[in-house]
């Protein structure tokens, strides 16, 4: 026990009328090191006003700045075994779990929903990179599966917003097999003749990267979103060479025929209708969106 801390701060801080200030009022841009009050990076969604740096954003609030009007219908979390391998690292799975939901007042990685984006009616999934560094298990991957299901039946696109470390390794072999599953449901998508879009989003890594989120009829990324399935350190380790600068980032792989579009975060809804009008052959929204 810290004397000082724990009894002598907190009694002169009572005498003197002063109150703790909150660890993230403030918030420090990791390219320049500015110092941002945390509602001014709120209003700008979450991108830094001066360098441009997109900071994580959470995914109720990248759900709600999406659709028109902040109005959505959310999807339920589907129901799947909880800790099916009984498994125990540093920490049980279930009491990460249990601190993952208490922290981010989600039940697990996914948040969909069913809107319309400057008129367009369209799913929205969205990883919370929060909860676990928004990794694939089979909550998520059930998630996603029925995300897609709703797009077919509603006859609309659906747009995915990765943002994952890649499989849970507390699920095992389970989690592995959601790839599979998340790829079928993209197949079942286009079999239908609906657009499918994935906007890569800092991080998008491993297994995600190495299923639905690189199968889109178009790909959009954020401005420096890192995007790989191997993590640079073990690549350079492996074939004993240094990568180019910048290598695995939004603009190498725009550069290099990876991706199709590097958007900013605040331009993005405006972006994506344009696109989803054309796709779904839409002249006259078209028009309107222009």
């Amino acid at each position: 026990m810290n004397w000082i801390t724990n009894y002598v701060r907190p009694k002169i801080n009572s005498m003197l009328g002063r109150r703790e200030v909150p660890e993230n009022l403030w918030i420090k841009c990791p390219e320049t090191g500015e110092m941002v009050f945390h509602k001014d990076l709120e209003d700008n969604k979450w991108v830094i006003p001066s360098s441009g740096y997109h900071m994580k954003m959470p995914a109720k609030a990248r759900l709600a700045d999406l659709f028109d009007g902040g109005e959505y219908e959310a999807f339920v979390q589907p129901k799947v075994a909880v800790d099916p391998l009984k498994f125990r690292d540093s920490k049980k799975y279930v009491d990460r779990l249990r601190d993952s939901r208490a922290k981010t007042e989600q039940e697990d990685t996914i948040l969909a929903g069913l809107g319309t984006v400057r008129g367009v009616k369209l799913v929205a999934v969205v990883h919370e990179f929060n909860f676990m560094g928004g990794s694939l298990g089979m909550a998520a991957g059930e998630a996603i599966v029925k995300a897609f299901e709703r797009a077919i039946a509603e006859k609309c696109p659906l747009v995915l917003f990765p943002a994952s470390g890649g499989a849970r390794m507390q699920e095992g072999i389970l989690s592995l097999m959601q790839m599979p599953r998340t790829t079928v449901m993209v197949d079942m998508l286009k079999e239908a003749g609906l657009p499918y879009i994935v906007v890569l989003t800092n991080p998008t890594t491993g297994g995600v990267t190495a299923s639905y989120a690189m199968l889109g009829d178009l790909h959009i990324a954020e401005p420096g979103a890192e995007i790989c399935f191997a993590g640079k350190r073990v690549i350079e380790q492996t074939i004993r060479e240094k990568l180019p600068p910048g290598f695995q980032t939004a603009e190498y792989l725009l550069e290099h025929g990876m991706i199709d579009m590097v958007v900013d975060r605040r331009e993005m809804a405006d972006t994506l209708a344009r696109v989803l009008t054309i796709l779904t052959n839409r002249p006259e929204a078209v028009e309107e969106a222009a």
